[in-house]
């Protein structure tokens, strides 16, 4: 079978790559019990184009909006927290990567897939509500869902994206569109967006109808499995992207017309945050750069003493950027200048993005802990050691702290933190 690059080499017009020519190499049409099996690679359940039309945002996405900035500026954490409950068979801890986060649906259930391949949705009680299973696959789910049209979508390592009913768990369609999926959607007006990952190695960006699954746009200009997850700034007109090529992409948006690219030399393996014209992330070569968008030129290159995996948080009314890597630490950043603020150090990798609230931040580590750091200077306000690996995103919301935990030994479990102080 031709490669995926020189698929989307044959079937590109006007610098833009289509699928047009796909469904030679996909497979013939077959009967399935989720629904029609179509030339392009969509599976389409009961009802799929008969929703009603797609709505303009996403209810929640990864990191709060498509600029990532995971920025909750309403938001406090209590002084103290306990657990609540915990939820066996999330995640497990092989792949030393970024686990999925969990986000709320419209109802107040939690969404949290794993990397077991499923996704639930659990009660504040922790019951579970319903499950819902993608195709087997070595790595399950490490990327967080986005809901939106009363849909879930998510993206599998299977190498397909995912739209599930968010009351009922329901498959209303199943796209392929690659070999791997690590990544997290992003939606806008009608369109979810993903990093896909292809053999050989080599990857790809897609653009799937909402209601359909039917790829309406990909561009094969990123190689070597991107993991990363995309950010769109709207106000600047921008699409940015990661990849383990060590670049960064950008398009333009809304048209998608590509633009320039950032090379760093190693792996962008993070989620891409965005503010102020420019683009914030970490590198596998040690360094936490800001990129302008419009140029694609780097304005500030800061060094670390390891690699960085995870993504940058930034608090825009203070203009500071946190991120975190395997050295251990958690730092802020000046956002104009990459000047150092403040640095916390803890006992183990961070492979995760921070999530900033309005007095603290918090951050998972691989020494085992979840901590609480005052914003202003990092001070240590609480930590709990949740006995694995702390790799996902913490999900803060109503007073209440949801996180997951990963071990190499036992089954990972999500983990609901209350808190018992003002």
């Amino acid at each position: 079978m031709p490669t995926r690059r020189s698929f989307l080499r044959t079937g590109s017009v006007a610098g833009v790559a289509t699928l047009s020519g796909l469904a030679g190499c996909v497979g013939r049409l077959a009967d399935s019990p989720l629904g029609r099996f179509a030339l392009d690679g969509t599976t389409t359940g009961p009802g799929a184009a008969d929703r009603a039309p797609a709505d303009a945002e996403a209810f929640t996405t990864f990191r709060g909006d498509l600029r990532r900035q995971g920025y909750q500026p309403e938001t406090t954490v209590p002084s103290t927290v306990e657990v609540a409950w915990e939820l066996d068979a999330v995640n497990t801890g092989e792949h030393t990567a970024a686990k999925a986060s969990a986000v709320r649906d419209p109802a107040g259930n939690y969404v949290i897939p794993g990397d077991d391949g499923a996704v639930r949705s659990v009660a504040l009680d922790g019951s579970v509500d319903w499950l819902a299973e993608t195709s087997p696959s070595r790595r399950g789910i490490h990327g967080t869902p986005t809901i939106a049209n009363g849909l879930v979508y998510v993206g599998a390592y299977d190498g397909a994206l995912y739209a599930f009913d968010v009351e009922s768990g329901e498959q209303l369609w199943r796209t392929q569109l690659g070999d791997a999926i690590g990544s997290s959607p992003g939606y806008h007006d009608g369109l979810v967006y993903i990093a896909v990952e292809h053999s050989a190695p080599d990857g790809s960006l897609a653009a799937c109808d909402a209601l359909t699954g039917e790829v309406v746009w990909t561009d094969g200009r990123p190689t070597d499995h991107p993991h990363s997850t995309i950010a769109i700034d709207r106000e600047l007109g921008k699409l940015t992207v990661g990849s383990n090529d060590g670049t960064l992409y950008g398009w333009s948006y809304p048209d998608r017309e590509p633009l320039w690219t950032f090379d760093t030399g190693r792996p962008i393996k993070g989620p891409i945050a965005t503010y102020d014209g420019a683009a914030f992330f970490g590198s596998w070569d040690e360094s936490v750069y800001r990129v302008d968008l419009e140029t694609g030129k780097e304005d500030w290159a800061v060094a670390t003493d390891d690699l960085v995996m995870g993504g940058a948080s930034v608090d825009t009314d203070s203009e500071t950027v946190y991120i975190g890597g395997h050295d251990g630490f958690l730092r802020a950043f000046d956002a104009a200048s990459g000047e150092e603020e403040w640095h916390f150090r803890t006992g183990g990798y961070i492979v995760g993005c921070p999530t900033v609230t309005r007095d603290h931040v918090l951050v998972g580590s691989y020494d085992t802990n979840l901590y609480a750091l005052d914003k202003a200077d990092g001070a240590a306000v609480w930590s709990v050691d949740v006995a694995g690996w702390v790799s996902c995103d913490p999900l803060v919301d109503d007073g209440v702290v949801f996180t997951s935990r990963a071990t190499d030994e036992t089954p990972g479990k999500a983990v609901r933190l209350v808190g018992t102080g003002e």
